[in-house]
């Protein structure tokens, strides 16, 4: 067994190793190899590159013709549907695709939108795609042989850990030591862009559980579809800068891609095979709908909505390189902006509830002048989340954001009643969980991904920002802020509905006899300021549940804990292990809150 000094000396070593970067000529040399085998034939030579009809085409011409600025958005609330829209719009390029996102997974979702990809490259279409580093495509193998795929296909990778696709456990380690803040820096932006024309933005990255496709967990998420010139306009500067920043890397400068491709010399590039999917059956069904022109004037351009202001945000790659820049955050200063011009209501969707501290500032404000202004919360509860470290800090700061900030917390419950009509398919992946074990399944869980503001029923905000520290100081972040009442409204009505008595558990003050209240205060307030050891138990807030018969009340309502039953912290968490980590993560965690 190794002593801690070998172990020492062979993480020096690996950082020496890892830490020499490639030389200029074999760059050279792998782009040589890349520029020689990839596939150059097209399958079109038509002025349109065979692209499919859309009517997203016809919305664009109409704003190009419009006297006034003028946008199409709509409002992508299921991941079926989110998924079957950007089919339809990578089959309808004619000129270029250009994709950012923060996890490209190789399940059926992400192969699916590959496999379109490249099929678009081949018709003639310029795709470009930026994957962030850490969760993406980590098989250098199957990167170089992208990187050959077509000439029209390109691929590359933003912050890779020392320049390498894939990170082994031994450089993860390597990485928070000699480069924590750099490694920790993330590009979290997610858009496809058709065109210059049509964007589609917001929570989801290319994985299963983000389009309901995961029989065991899905997200309950959000994007936004908007076609514009404007819009357009700020979408592919935006793009442009991520592409030709120095943290961004080609295929041929990642050390473990380049070494593969100098091992072929004159072995041609294998042809893309269509993938083997998991289920085929449901790839068809997409399929069809993606192709299907009246299906997609029903679902989403009937539905959308005809919107003069619309601006999509982007923070600086150079975030957190240059702090002082307000480009670096400029997603972060437009929402704040925005909070602190609400006059009646702001209401929020989040998964991770840790506020920023200029969030808090700004939220504390508005509580001094406008006691009255309600802010609305819905997140995720501990049963339902997928980062338990992140709730758990939540968790200690309840106190903070229910009497001091006047939040109104609603927590989503696992298995909401309304799971069906968040879920598309629900049926059915509640048939394949209970087929995988062998048992009758409520159906997956679901977790709140989205990540949305409403403000006073006019503004909305839809975008990658979780509203947390992480998201201000350190991922780059985007969104679209759209000023319209009517689009408002639905994006408002799609969050209540998460917060209705079925679907989530409502957080408030736990009930105490004065005395013991006024005891228990002080203790938790002295716990909870400790940088280590909040072990107090006796949690200032906790969850409730609306008692049969009765109707939803504010927690503000005197007769509210008439019709609300105590549920406990962490109700429908089956695990004991669970809970014992939360409360361990909230006794010490404090320091952590920056960069969970």
């Amino acid at each position: 067994m190794r002593s801690r000094w070998q172990w020492l000396a062979v993480l020096v070593l690996t950082l020496l190793l890892l830490g020499c970067s490639l030389s200029r000529e074999r760059v050279r040399r792998a782009d040589a190899v890349i520029a020689q085998l990839r596939d150059q034939e097209t399958s079109c030579t038509a002025d349109d590159r065979c692209a499919a009809d859309s009517p997203y085409h016809e919305l664009y011409q109409e704003s190009l013709r419009a006297v006034a600025p003028q946008h199409f958005v709509t409002l992508l609330d299921h991941g079926a549907d989110s998924l079957a829209l950007r089919l339809h719009l990578v089959r309808s390029a004619r000129k270029s695709i250009e994709v950012q996102t923060f996890i490209f997974s190789s399940d059926d979702a992400g192969h699916l939108f590959l496999d379109e990809l490249i099929r678009a490259a081949r018709r003639g279409v310029r795709v470009r795609v930026i994957a962030d580093q850490l969760f993406s495509l980590g098989d250098y193998t199957l990167l170089a042989r992208l990187a050959r795929a077509h000439a029209n296909f390109e691929l590359r990778l933003y912050n890779p850990a020392f320049d390498e696709a894939a990170t082994q456990p031994l450089e993860f380690a390597a990485n928070l030591l000699c480069c924590f803040f750099q490694f920790n820096q993330r590009m979290h932006n997610k858009l496809l862009l058709i065109d210059g024309e049509t964007g589609v933005a917001g929570g989801r990255n290319y994985e299963d559980r983000y389009f309901d496709w995961d029989p065991a967990f899905n997200y309950r998420d959000r994007d936004v579809a908007v076609t514009g010139v404007s819009a357009g306009r700020q979408m592919q500067a935006s793009f442009e800068q991520f592409w030709n920043h120095k943290r961004t890397r080609t295929l041929a400068q990642l050390k473990d891609v380049n070494r593969r491709l100098l091992q072929i010399t004159r072995e041609p590039a294998p042809p893309w095979d269509t993938p083997i999917w998991q289920r085929p059956d449901r790839v068809a069904a997409i399929l069809r709908q993606a192709d299907d022109w009246n299906g997609i004037v029903e679902r989403f351009v009937a539905r959308g909505f005809r919107v003069a202001e619309v601006d999509y945000f982007s923070d600086s790659p150079n975030k957190p390189l240059e702090p002082e820049n307000p480009a670096d955050k400029a997603l972060t200063r437009h929402i704040v902006d925005l909070l602190d011009s609400a006059q009646d209501e702001i209401v929020l969707q989040t998964p991770y509830l840790v506020i920023s501290r200029p969030a808090r500032r700004v939220f504390r404000a508005l509580r001094e002048r406008m006691p009255e202004l309600r802010v609305i919360v819905s997140t995720n509860s501990l049963a339902a989340t997928d980062a338990f470290y992140v709730y758990a800090l939540s968790h200690k700061y309840k106190k903070r954001y229910i009497k001091y900030l006047g939040f109104e917390i609603y927590e989503l419950k696992p298995f909401p009643a309304d799971a069906a009509q968040m879920i598309q398919g629900y049926e059915t992946l509640a048939g394949d969980a209970g087929e995988a074990s062998g048992s009758s399944q409520r159906g997956p869980r679901i977790a709140v991904h989205a990540k949305s503001i409403v403000i006073d029923g006019k503004i909305s905000l839809i975008g990658s920002h979780n509203f947390d520290p992480r998201s201000d100081n350190y991922n780059t972040e985007s969104g679209f802020i759209i000023h319209d009442p009517a689009f408002a409204q639905a994006l408002r009505a799609s969050v209540l509905r998460d917060t209705e008595p079925q679907n989530a558990w409502v957080i408030a003050r736990r009930p105490r006899p004065v005395l013991v209240e006024r005891i228990n205060n002080a203790i938790h307030d002295f716990s909870t300021a400790l940088p280590l050891f909040d072990f107090w138990p006796f949690r200032y807030a906790t969850s409730f549940e609306l008692k049969p018969g009765c109707t939803p009340l504010r927690t503000s309502d005197p007769h509210f804990y008439d019709c609300y039953a105590l549920v406990g912290d962490f109700p429908g968490v089956n695990l004991p292990l669970k809970s014992i980590y939360t409360r361990i993560v909230t006794a010490f965690g404090a320091g952590l809150v920056g960069i969970l």
